[in-house]
């Protein structure tokens, strides 16, 4: 007979968040996962959404119901919310009663159009240059009482080392993926350089010279040209 107490909700949550494997599914798949994982963590009927925010803007990345992104994207729309400013300013976000809150009218309104009483947004700081937060929606007022608060603070601190981690191996993974097809690209443009230097007994700088204007001519890059040419001469 097995002695060990069955995992809880929460704990069930968190063990989920820790057996998170990178390089075994996308970012988004990711992201996905862990915005799930935190709406089941917390003991209230709520939903989440993952903002993350770049240099190209912010954008929600992961969310467990339209409403949660329809919120998220109307913050985007005024640059004002909650979502927006806890990823920016590194604070914890709660508006107890959305009837009461003063700071983000626009948000509010669309909040309670969609039935939405109350939320919270925590920061999750993933890059350097990139930034995020956790955002939880609720259609009671006051649904996030200290305990809930305490444990949402707690999931969003593991899950941003997940998040960063993520992104920076699918970042890393990008940019391994570019450099091989530079090299790739590099090689072949060699290759045809040579057999130019070789067919009309020229220099390398002169046969480069060769290569751009027979891609100028085509209208095709300059990669797509020398393949072609060596592809000719392996026929051949």
């Amino acid at each position: 007979m097995n002695s060990e107490a069955p995992e809880n909700g929460h704990d069930a949550g968190f063990a989920a968040l820790s057996r998170i494997v990178l390089g075994e599914e996308p970012l988004a798949a990711i992201l996905e996962r862990v915005v799930r994982l935190a709406k089941d963590v917390l003991p209230i009927d709520c939903e989440a959404s993952i903002t993350l925010v770049s240099s190209d803007g912010p954008t929600t990345v992961a969310f467990t119901n339209e409403t949660a992104l329809a919120l998220d994207e109307r913050q985007y729309e005024a640059e004002r919310g909650p979502c927006l400013d806890a990823a920016q300013g590194g604070e914890r976000l709660m508006i107890r009663d959305m009837s009461d809150e003063s700071r983000w009218p626009r948000y509010t309104e669309a909040a309670t159009a969609n039935q939405i009483r109350s939320s919270l947004s925590l920061p999750l700081p993933v890059q350097r240059d990139v930034t995020g937060a956790l955002n939880f929606y609720a259609t009671k007022p006051d649904a996030f009482d200290e305990e809930t608060v305490q444990l949402a603070a707690t999931f969003a601190g593991q899950a941003a080392v997940a998040v960063a981690n993520a992104h920076l191996y699918e970042v890393t993974a990008a940019l391994a993926e570019q450099m091989k097809e530079a090299m790739t690209n590099r090689a072949v443009i060699e290759q045809a350089k040579g057999i130019i230097m070789r067919d009309r007994r020229c220099s390398s700088d002169e046969a480069f010279d060769v290569l751009v204007r027979l891609s100028q001519q085509a209208h095709v890059k300059l990669r797509e040209v020398a393949q072609r040419l060596v592809d000719d001469v392996t026929k051949r």
